[in-house]
């Protein structure tokens, strides 16, 4: 059986703090902005149209693009791009880091995506469409925009970051492996910082509308804002959203003497595989995940408080969690359980990074986020401490686990400690 040394027991410079966030979701541009919609139960859904596929509903993100790209850049970009410079530039900010003066050979950028370069390629070809499909008219652009380091890269470029960039493919459980990446470079001292985290530009791709359309798995509501509603007995599917949420990452020993605001401590992670369907979950490796992660971190399940769900409003998806969560937690009083898609829909390779994010907050107020439109709780969804509808005070907050799971059974887990 494998062991692992508490992380209290570790040097301070094997042991990493998140000190910076920045993000942008559906419902809000910043930290503050994002946590004060979850607790208002402010939806950020709203209706939403695409070429060929037609009217739907999405999650839109309305950030200043051009608060840290020049308009070349914007241009010659991707949108999965200009989310990401946004987040890393807003995250340096909010981490009081000495950016002019750091050593950009020694930051590391480590970005989670579900899929990268449809947009692109889509638009390509709609464009020569009208050009008869002559691909003279293609792009000089298109290479750089869809090769699959793309977003870390555009990052890069736009802060002079000399070191190690990664764009990691780890379907909707992107933003978790993301924030691991960044863990372990650290770790290995490969990197002084680490900027990790996730995106998602998903809903400028009109395929992942009609591929979910075709599984019976796009979620639809007269009104926009109900129309994710993980858990309820009357959820009929996944609302495409687009977002980004990345983080500065530091040794704690390194944060600590620049005198740093530390939001938490990742204490324990873990990223298995189902091996049994291309969609379906497997409950057995999900709560094997979130084991594994405790087990990292030194903790009992009774030391979380908030658990963060993934469910995407997914009828067997969500069914399948819960049993999972139900494994691990038992029908214990004293975890708490939230969901933030049923306000901003699936952000695919941001989702994990952006719930984490919208939890964090709890360690300074006590205060659960809840889930929304939970309107009738379906009875295969009853956790014990499922938050509905309503922020919950729950006294101190020390333990956060974050689940994050994606298509061809990728699972993460991620456990944050108040510092």
């Amino acid at each position: 059986m494998i062991s692992f040394p508490k992380p209290e027991e570790l040097p301070e410079s094997q042991r990493v703090v998140i000190t910076g966030i920045g993000l942008t979701a559906p419902n809000g541009n910043s930290l503050t902005d994002f946590r004060e919609g979850l607790l208002e139960g402010r939806s950020g859904i709203s209706d939403y149209e695409i070429r060929y596929f037609g009217k739907t509903l999405a999650g839109v993100c309305d950030f200043e693009v051009k608060r840290h790209q020049s308009r070349k850049e914007v241009r010659r970009g991707t949108r999965a791009g200009s989310v990401g410079i946004y987040c890393a530039n807003e995250a340096i900010l909010d981490s009081g880091i000495e950016w002019d003066n750091f050593d950009k050979t020694r930051v590391g950028i480590y970005i989670g995506v579900t899929e990268h370069g449809n947009v692109e390629t889509e638009t390509e070809i709609h464009e020569i469409r009208g050009y008869d499909y002559d691909t003279s008219f293609w792009s000089h652009h298109h290479n750089p925009r869809t090769v699959a380091n793309n977003p870390a890269g555009e990052v890069a470029l736009n802060m002079n970051v000399v070191g190690p960039h990664y764009t990691i493919g780890a379907a909707c459980a992107a933003g978790n492996a993301g924030l691991i990446q960044g863990l372990q470079m650290l770790r290995l001292n490969e990197v002084d910082l680490a900027i990790a985290g996730g995106v998602s530009e998903s809903i400028h791709t009109f395929g992942i509308f009609a591929g979910f359309a075709s599984q019976g798995a796009l979620a639809t509501h007269d009104d926009p804002t109900k129309a994710s509603r993980p858990f309820d007995v009357n959820r009929n599917g996944i609302v495409v959203s687009e977002g980004g949420g990345l983080y500065t990452l530091e040794r704690m020993s390194d944060a600590k003497a620049r005198g740093a605001n530390i939001y938490g401590e990742i204490v324990g992670y873990a990223m298995n595989t189902d091996a049994t369907d291309f969609v379906l979950p497997n409950p057995e490796r999900q709560s094997q995940c979130m084991d594994m992660a405790l087990k990292r971190a030194g903790l009992n399940a009774d030391d979380i408080d908030i658990v963060s769900t993934h469910a995407t409003g997914t009828g067997m998806g969500d069914t399948l969690e819960c049993d999972a969560v139900r494994r691990v937690f038992g029908e214990s009083k004293k975890t708490y359980v939230n969901n933030a898609k049923s306000f901003i829909g699936h952000t695919m390779g941001a989702a994990g990074a952006l719930e984490l994010a919208g939890n964090l907050p709890a360690f300074k107020d006590g205060v659960a986020h809840p889930t929304i439109n939970v309107d009738d709780l379906d009875p295969d969804c009853e956790l014990s401490g499922l938050v509905k509808n309503e922020a919950r005070q729950i006294g101190q907050v020390d333990c956060i686990l974050n689940n994050s799971f994606g298509m061809l059974g990728i699972n993460s887990a991620l456990i944050v400690k108040r510092i």
